[in-house]
């Protein structure tokens, strides 16, 4: 039954991969534009026309935009790769787009006639920038903070049927920018993840049984320069049990496995289709009830392909692999591993919010509260929402 659910899962992606394919003939972004204008529009008009769209999508950036007989010249980029390389790809999608260069610098000889976009006031960082994130989301993160929500099978501990949910954002409060040549930014994360047993046994509460809920508070420290992006964040944890499985479970030792630990990782955008990430952490202080030993390791990747501008819809759809590996001497470092495949679709291609769904596997102990050191398997389907 597992099978067939995930199968089904991935055919309902494929199917929406090739009414993809099917909609580019039907409608593209060209249908935005008054024909009359594409066809009389000159270097001016569109060189606006791409300046306004730049600055729309990614105004936390000065770029600048040179267009001469419908070749595009891309001035000012932004240092990180993932962000330039969106700019890049978006441009490309505008009908009358020849060809798209990123160049060092605005020509001097360009400068006097540009003057009002070369010139714009240069500020140090800006407040609450949104449209983009400087450390992506590890997807295969059992504790990466983001909205989801999905179904969970063959859990042995936490119920062999069981609803699973995150709720959780990361808010960047201020971003320097051209610090060092990249971007520096300081934020607050804060989630939670709660499981509900639906088949619990014993059942004397009676209905499902919510058997735990883990809560998180970080402020994290982020620094992205061209492929590369380094996190480090302080951050607590806290573990409650819920009513139900306490009713269920008359007499049952009650931990308090609460820690304060700090962690740096780096992200590293190896190609466009494929990124790969690692940390280490330290346990500063835990609850006496539930000792925790002291360092971490964590450590993954992900990988994109199939991508596809769904040009019906206004998104860009592709599919994904992803995977996470943790080591925590809490468990003799012994091996913990999250695996997961599925579809996300975005307004913008690499940067921007996203929704996923996917299938996923989980080997090695369970990621909820006082029962982290206890071994378990399990598989699942989710939808989640964030960058």
């Amino acid at each position: 039954m597992k099978l067939k659910t995930i199968l089904v899962l991935l055919f309902l992606c494929f199917i929406n991969f090739s009414y993809a394919e099917e909609d580019i003939a039907v409608l593209n972004r060209s249908d935005n534009i008054p024909k009359e204008s594409i066809d009389g529009a000159d270097d001016q008009y569109f060189e606006g026309y791409i300046q306004a769209l730049v600055d729309m999508h990614y105004y936390e950036y000065r770029v600048v935009v040179i267009v001469k007989e419908g070749n595009v010249w891309l001035a000012n980029m932004p240092k990180n790769a993932l962000y330039a390389n969106s700019i890049v790809s978006f441009i490309k999608d505008v009908p009358g787009v020849k060809r798209v260069v990123v160049i060092n610098g605005v020509p001097p000889e360009e400068t006097e006639i540009r003057e009002k976009y070369v010139n714009r006031p240069k500020v140090n960082g800006i407040w609450f920038p949104q449209q983009t994130a400087l450390f992506q989301p590890m997807l295969a993160n059992p504790r990466q903070v983001i909205y989801s929500f999905g179904y969970r099978g063959g859990d042995k501990v936490a119920g062999k049927k069981a609803i699973e949910f995150s709720l959780g954002d990361d808010f960047p409060i201020f971003r320097w920018l051209d610090v060092w040549g990249g971007d520096l930014q300081v934020g607050l994360e804060a989630g939670i993840w709660s499981v509900f047993n639906i088949d619990p046994k014993p059942n004397i509460a009676g209905g499902t049984a919510q058997f735990n809920t883990d809560y998180t508070l970080s402020i994290p420290v982020v620094y992205a320069f061209n492929k590369w992006a380094w996190r480090f964040r302080v951050y607590h944890i806290s573990s409650h049990l819920g009513d139900e499985f306490l009713v269920n479970h008359p007499g049952f030792d009650r931990k308090n496995p609460s820690f304060e630990a700090f962690d740096v990782f780096f992200s590293y955008q190896a190609i466009d289709a494929i990124r790969l990430y690692a940390g280490a952490g330290l346990i500063l202080h835990s609850d006496h009830t539930f000792p925790m030993k002291h360092y971490y390791f964590e450590y993954g990747g992900e990988a994109r392909f199939l991508g596809t501008k769904i040009y019906y819809h206004r998104l860009y759809g592709t599919f994904f692999t992803a995977v996470y590996f943790r080591n925590w001497q809490l468990n003799d470092l012994n091996l913990d591993g999250t695996y997961l495949l599925g579809y996300e679709w975005s307004k913008l291609q690499g940067v921007g919010r996203k929704i996923r769904l996917f299938a996923e596997y989980h080997h090695g102990y369970s990621p909820d509260g006082q029962f982290m050191n206890k071994r378990t398997t399990y598989w699942g389907i989710r939808f989640a929402y964030g960058f």
